[in-house]
């Protein structure tokens, strides 16, 4: 039994709450069960020195915790003067997942960062940043069109990302932070809603895992990833 009391293949409730804040071209709080994060995308023209002149965008993105957002209170990164090392790797996860989702070219010479903001975290922050981004950088490049920076809404390719172990010895989908902290394997896989894989992040915590073990695990992130899509689809639709 899941400590939840989901089933194996059960995701936690997913929300997306669009414009969530009223400046930013994109903004949403995504909710994986009880982790929370307010994505919002903002758009800058220019782009990084070693763009300029080519006639394409770029898109970047930060991702950080509030003191709070855990059982105890931690320090802002900022106060210790510089970034963790696993902040800046789910932030560069969060951008490359994110550079996939539409062709720059389509872009101008502009600049989106995507910002995820962890308000409330109980495991999985890192996947439902990247699904609740392809959604606020959706409403950003709708934003684009509407003040005249793009001719046209270029053709996104949904991302979305979602967390797959091994727990007391069972595949299971969506690890929320009792599993994630007690998992035998942890495994984030992002995904194209055509069907391909971005990243596949996966750690044996305890005893390696087999390839059928493998196998299941991505069976059970196309399963949930699929969900997570037509979740997607139905916020932009509202």
């Amino acid at each position: 039994m899941r400590p939840s009391g989901r089933q194996l293949d059960q995701m936690r409730d997913v929300s997306f709450v669009r414009d969530f804040t009223m400046h930013a071209e994109g903004s949403v709080l995504v909710s994986f069960g009880n982790t929370k994060v307010l994505c919002t995308a903002s758009v800058e023209d220019g782009v990084p020195r070693f763009l300029k002149g080519k006639g394409q965008g770029w898109i970047t993105a930060e991702y950080g915790m509030l003191p709070r957002s855990t059982g105890s209170r931690m320090q802002r990164e900022s106060g210790r003067g510089k970034q963790g090392g696993r902040t800046l790797e789910i932030q560069r996860l969060i951008g490359r997942s994110l550079r996939a989702a539409v062709d720059l070219k389509t872009l101008g010479e502009n600049t989106l960062y995507i910002d995820c903001d962890v308000i409330q975290a109980d495991g999985g922050t890192r996947t439902a940043s990247i699904t609740g981004a392809c959604v606020a950088l959706v409403d950003a490049l709708r934003a684009m069109k509407q003040r005249g920076a793009i001719k046209k809404v270029p053709e996104v390719q949904m991302i979305a990302a979602i967390s797959v172990g091994i727990y007391q010895g069972v595949p299971v989908l969506d690890l929320d932070y009792p599993e994630d902290s007690s998992a035998d394997t942890d495994l984030n896989v992002v995904m194209t809603d055509k069907g391909g894989f971005i990243e596949v992040q996966g750690t044996a915590e305890a005893a390696p895992f087999s390839a059928d073990d493998l196998n299941a695990m991505l069976a059970l992130a196309r399963q949930g990833c699929e969900q997570l899509f037509s979740l997607q689809q139905a916020a932009l639709a509202d």
